[in-house]
Order: structure tokens, then sequence, then C-alpha cells
């Protein structure tokens, strides 16, 4: 069926609210085309989309055909009683679609645990695992812009789907072509348990367990949830330093109403935090996002400023932190991972500590599936992982990236660096004198609706038939979609200097955006900023052409 042969067909089953939505575009082909041009589809972070009427939106019947397209695979996959946790996290209809979907797989004759309040992501992954369930389901679209929410699928162990068992579980939601036969309702409820204070507190507890310094630290935190999931859970395991937190960003607030994106990679999503820290003298200001998988941070200097720190800075301070405190328990088994548009910064930090280093494809879930890998051969054994984009694990409690153990452990690094009479700008410039000075950048050029995937396809096509000619001094060029390795196929092209700077291309697999990221190692920061412009002016001509 065509865009409009779709459109008229949704006309003719949706409930009342659906149907009024869709007649105020009636008429608007180009609307129209964007809402049913293609089905939303598992990417990096599952699914994940605009919320509203039509095949490529989040809304009721999508997420309806997720979860018995979800429910058939689960059935394929395993016989007696199937056991599913369910959460949510701030954004709007994100109760709404939890309880549609715990519904649903309640009528499907699922037991269901659905939690009664919204959680952080990674206390998903923990209640997945600990719960001994079959599977797990988070609404959630991270930190998307108020208009997404999202759809990620967990297996038993934790960890988002990886690879075959996300293209299997996608085969079997491709099937469910007939909306009517989506079982909405609650006839079911007595499959549903509630969830509540003392699941999250095991998670908590959990995370606990991973504590690395509890001296006693007058160290002063600024800490904002950005209005999601992070407020509870984090306040509890920072508790022991003088915290304060944003007033205007402590209650959920699906709107994100402070902020012009909830996402602390953003500069500005941490204004308010930093304007609370000057006013406080704070050490250190901490941001979670809406569903407190990434932490953003930012330090005070000797000036008395804030500065913002990147994904990489952090990830390498927390690697050696986390890695001078264990070093007495390292073994040859002790294994850090990270994905392959991730600073080797902090991977030069781990092999001085005699760490094994693996990587992954861009996603979380990858590290996640590493660690299910190590638990099952016995041959390496997980210590961290992490990425650019501010996410970070430590202990094994989650296989997803955990802001709230990162919380925690980023303010025990500060209060250990502060009584050791430094900030983390100083314990940065020591790792800098010791590893080589690295900046890192990120690009992403936002192309929306079918002409800008076209085009976006089209530059991954420019990007890989032209790269030899594109820049000079390169030493190779890793096209991921040919397979690296025992990495799956994945549509990423990674250039490599010779003094091992780097630069990596990718469509976002979660957002309509193609996304350029720029690592550069030089002597200092002066020659790495001037050879940043040059191949950033590069990859500017190129897109904006």
């Amino acid at each position: 069926m065509n865009c409009k042969e779709k459109y008229n067909e949704w006309l003719s089953f949706a409930d009342s609210d659906t149907k009024a939505e869709l007649l105020t575009v009636s008429g608007n082909e180009r609307e129209i085309e964007d809402r049913f041009y293609k089905e939303l589809a598992f990417g990096t972070g599952g699914l994940r989309g605009i919320m509203g009427a039509g095949t490529n939106r989040m809304n009721k019947y999508t997420v309806g055909k997720a979860t018995l397209g979800l429910a058939d695979y689960l059935k394929s996959k395993f016989s007696g009683e199937i056991k599913i946790a369910v959460a949510y996290d701030s954004r709007n209809n994100s109760a709404f679609f939890a309880e549609t979907a715990a519904d649903i797989f309640a009528n499907c004759g699922f037991k269901v645990f659905l939690y009664e309040m919204l959680v952080p992501v990674p206390a998903l992954s923990f209640t997945t695992s600990y719960l001994g369930c079959n599977a797990g389901v988070m609404i959630t679209a991270s930190h998307n812009p108020k208009e997404y929410n999202g759809y990620k699928v967990y297996d038993d162990k934790g960890c988002q789907l990886c690879t075959d068992d996300a293209e299997n579980a996608i085969g079997y939601i491709n099937r469910i072509t007939d909306f009517s036969k989506i079982p909405f309702g609650n006839e079911n409820r007595s499959n549903i348990t509630m969830l509540g204070e003392e699941t999250l507190g095991a998670f908590i507890d959990a995370v606990k367990t991973q504590s690395l310094y509890n001296k006693k630290s007058d160290l002063k935190v600024v800490y904002t949830p950005l209005h999601g999931t992070g407020n509870i859970p984090v306040r509890r395991v920072i508790s022991e330093f003088n915290v304060t937190v944003v007033k205007e960003q402590e209650m959920p607030d699906g709107n994100f109403s402070t902020v012009r994106s909830p996402n602390p990679e953003e500069e500005d999503a941490l204004t308010l935090a930093i304007e609370k820290a000057a006013e406080t003298d704070a050490d250190l200001v901490l941001g979670t996002d809406p569903d407190c998988d990434r932490v953003g941070i930012a330090v005070k200097d000797k000036n008395g400023e804030y500065v913002l720190f990147t994904g990489n800075q952090t990830g390498a301070l927390l690697v050696q932190f986390v890695l001078e405190m264990k070093k007495n328990t390292l073994n040859k088994k002790s294994t850090l991972v990270k994905t392959i548009v991730t600073s080797e910064l902090g991977a030069n930090i781990g092999r001085k500590y005699g760490l094994n280093v693996d990587e992954t494809l861009t996603g979380f879930k990858y590290i996640g599936d590493k660690i299910n890998q190590y638990e099952a051969s016995g041959e390496k054994e997980f210590v961290i992982g992490y990425e650019e984009s501010y996410g970070y694990l430590v202990g094994t409690h989650a296989r997803d990236k955990d802001a709230v153990v990162s919380s925690m452990l980023i303010c025990q690094m500060a209060a250990w660096h502060k009584a050791h009479g430094k900030t983390l700008i100083d314990a940065l410039n020591d790792i800098y004198s010791e590893y080589g000075y690295y900046l890192d950048s990120l690009d992403s050029f936002v192309l929306k609706g079918k002409d800008g995937a076209e085009k976006i396809n089209s530059l991954m096509s420019y990007f890989r038939e032209n790269g030899l000619s594109l820049f000079t001094n390169l030493k190779e060029i890793i096209d991921c979609s040919k397979g690296i390795g025992d990495l799956p196929r994945e549509n990423v092209i990674k250039y490599i200097w010779n003094d091992e700077s780097w630069i990596a291309v990718r469509p976002s697999g979660t957002e309509p955006k193609i996304k350029v990221y720029y690592s550069i190692k030089s002597q200092n920061r002066e020659s790495a900023e001037i050879k940043l412009a040059e191949i950033k002016k590069v990859i500017g001509n190129i897109i904006n052409r």
C-alpha cells in the first residue's frame, strides 16, 4: 500500500482520538507521507519515534504491534510460564504506553511485573534479571526531545536485544498486519504484579555494592535530574555528600519545560545547575537524562568557572579511578569494553593497568552483550564499559549504561581527588601529560523525513566511495558494513590517521541524523584544534553542499 492507502486504512479502524488527529492532516500530502512512508524500526536504542498517529509514529497501535509481535517471539523461544518486566520514564504517554504493553502481555497469558512509578533504565535492566524474567520492556526515548517516545526490549539477562535476537523479534513484529487482532483491554489484570519500593530498593542496594571510596568528604555537589527518573535513586546513592538539587528540574515533566533538550551532551542542558553551583560554590555539577542512563558533569576550575566535560573525558577519569581503586583485585581476565566511536584515551589507561580491551559497535547493548558472553565463557571478567555519549557501567547488576552507579562513582572520584588536593580538571590534565592530548567532538546533522533519509543514504555512499580522496595521511579506512572481526555489520565508516587521530561517520539509529565523531590526538590543545577545524570544514562542505 502507498502512504495514502495506509492513511485511509487507519481511518477505518482507529479509535476516535486517533481518527481526530489523522483528520487534522487530511489533504496534507507531505505530512501523510511522513507519518506513513515507513514502519518504526529497531535501531541502536530499540523502537523510537515522534508521538502521534501513523505507522512512523509512537502510538497505541505501534506499541501494540511491537508488543504482540514480541509476545509471539517469546512464545517461540520459551516454553512454560513466560515472565516479563515493564517500566517507564517521565515522558508524556510513557505510563500509558507501559500499561498498554502490560495489558497486552497479560492478555497473551504472560506473568507481568509492572512498576507503579517511573524508574531509570538501569533499574528495569536489573529487575529483568533479578525477578527471573524472560524479557523486559522499558518505555523511554532517553534524551530525545519532548516529541519522542520509545520502546526498548531486554533479554533475560537485562541486556537490550542485539542483532540476531532483534532481527528475530522484528520478524514476528512485522507479521502483525491486522491491528484489530491486537488484544487491547485490561480483562486479565490478575496476571499483572505491581512493583514498587522493594524492587527499586534492591536495585539501589546492588548499585551501592560498587562503592569504591567512602571516606568522609566536604565535596559539594549540585545535581539535576532534568525532570526525569534519576531524582530519587541518584540522591540516595550520593546522600553522603553535600548535595543541592536544582528545584526547577526536580520533578517529572514530560515537556522538559526548563531546557531546550534534556540531553546532558548539550552544553545548555546544565545551565540552571551551573548557575546553582555558582551560588553555592559547589565543586561538581551532575546532570542525568530523563531515563537516567547518561550523566554529564561540570567542574569548578581555579578561577571559579565551571568547565563542562565530554563523555570521553569523564570516561577516561572513571577508568583511571576505578582501576586504581581495584588494582589489587585485577587479574588477567579483567576487561574494559568501549565502542568504536569512543576515544582511545580510556582504553590506553586500561592497557597500562593490564586490562584486556574489547571494542564493540555503537550502542550500549553491545557492551551488555559482551558481559553476557564473558559470563557464558568464563574467559574474561567485565570491569568497566563506557561510550563517548555519556554512558558508563561499573558492575554487572545491569547490562545497560547506568547513570545511578556512575553518579555515585563520579562523586566518590571527585572526593578522592579533592582529598589529594586536586580537582577533576587537575586529574584530567595529569592524564593528558602522561598519555597525550585528546580532543573529541561530535557533529549531528538533522535530515528529517523521507527526503532526509534518502540524503543520509546518499551521504554514506559518498563517504564510502571517496574516502581516500577526502583526507591526507590516512593510515586506514574501516568500513563496518563489510564486517570487522567478530562485530556485526553496521553502517559506520571510520577514517584513522597515522597519528592515531580518527573520525567516524554513521546514521543515528534513533533520530533522523547523520553523526560525525572526531577524536584528534596531538601534543597540545592548540594544535589539536587546528586539525579539528580543518577536518570539520571538509565534512561540513560535503554535508551542506
